[in-house]
């Protein structure tokens, strides 16, 4: 295996979860779309790269090399910073400025390089500074809890607060939720039921497109050797 990781649920509520890794040769591989932001450490060479990496619409191809060391902050949706408009930063990543070897610039102030351990230390400050934040109205659709305001409104909340359109993480979701059936077993004509699909053809693209994988992959997948 080229990458070991462990991962950690947060206390904090802006936190969905915090992961750190190893790197153990260089490798590529297909990865998912992913609706969430990230903040990611990379130590490697004697140098650590800080990096925001914004939402990735569509399933692509993750690159990485050897001997790096690798810490997730991934945040729950509708956390943001103002600042740095999530928008911005769909299927990218920006490169925040190094103030010393183990600190960074973030909106004007310095801070200390988190490791896996005070995360959520690092996460309250930054809540109190009020760099990060939580759109209570994503927050209250996310849970169905439909808030009494224009759907023009809601789509600016999350559109600023996501990068992307309520509609296009229920997509998203909805494939990761047949990759999850298929994974478990259920065969290619039951996914499509459960998920919600019209039909197979239309999984198939869904998968294609946002897991990058078709349905008779992900089932052959799992199957013993």
């Amino acid at each position: 295996m080229s990458i070991i990781h462990t991962q950690r649920l947060s206390d904090s509520p802006y936190v969905e979860a915090i992961t750190q890794g190893w790197t153990m040769s260089a490798g590529s591989t297909i990865r998912p779309s992913e609706c969430n932001w990230h903040m990611v450490f990379v130590k490697e060479h004697g140098r650590t790269h800080k990096l925001i990496v914004g939402p990735l619409p569509t399933a692509g191809v993750a690159s990485w090399g050897e001997g790096a060391e690798i810490l997730w902050i991934k945040f729950k949706l509708g956390v943001f910073m103002p600042h740095l408009p999530v928008r911005d930063l769909l299927d990218s990543e920006k490169s925040l400025p190094e103030a010393a070897s183990k600190s960074f610039w973030l909106k004007s102030a310095v801070w200390e390089l988190p490791d896996f351990e005070n995360v959520d230390t690092f996460v309250n400050r930054l809540v109190h500074d009020e760099i990060l934040v939580l759109d209570p109205v994503v927050d209250a659709m996310l849970q169905d809890q439909l808030p009494d305001i224009s759907s023009r409104t809601m789509r600016h909340h999350f559109l600023r607060a996501t990068g992307l359109t309520r509609s296009r993480i229920s997509q998203m979701k909805q494939a990761q939720q047949a990759m999850t059936l298929l994974q478990q077993g259920v065969s290619i004509l039951d996914a499509v039921h459960e998920a919600g699909y019209f039909d197979q053809p239309h999984l198939t693209r869904a998968l294609k497109q946002f897991i990058g994988y078709t349905p008779a992959q992900i089932a052959q997948s799992n199957q013993p050797e």
